[in-house]
């Protein structure tokens, strides 16, 4: 398995929505994430293999010291195999690059193992509103 990785890469909204659906299971949305990240994020990361989208992450950021994951998704068929990983560490090295100094992300409590355990990130105490 050849796999590129590719920082800001080029991708096609139905190619998004596609990997979307597979990997996280629920049916293909029309959501338009060109606009979406071209208005929101710092940048993002795309996971390729033989031309195909198989792996994504978005990191926002508050235009200063603070960048997020989100959106994080693996193609159902490689999850398990350090594809996610990969795509964090490129983008907390690019964030990094874009003087980010902290790398914040949200998760769902089955998903605590991956970020804490393959892709590094430590606990801490934060808060949320459910609106």
């Amino acid at each position: 398995m050849t796999i590129k990785y590719e920082w800001r890469g080029d991708f096609d909204n139905a190619a998004l929505n596609t990997l979307h659906a597979d990997g996280l299971g629920h049916p293909v949305a029309g959501t338009d994430w060109r606009e979406r990240l071209e208005r929101h994020s710092l940048d993002w990361v795309c996971a390729w293999e033989d031309g195909v989208l198989i792996g994504f992450v978005n990191v926002v950021w508050d235009g200063g010291v603070h960048a997020f994951i989100l959106d994080t998704v693996v193609a159902q068929h490689l999850q398990r195999r350090g594809v996610g990983a990969a795509l964090v560490a490129v983008a907390a090295n690019e964030a990094r690059a874009a003087k980010c100094e902290w790398l914040h992300v949200d998760f769902e409590e089955h998903l605590r193992s991956f970020y804490f355990d393959a892709c590094g990130f430590k606990g801490t105490t934060a808060g949320l509103i459910a609106l």
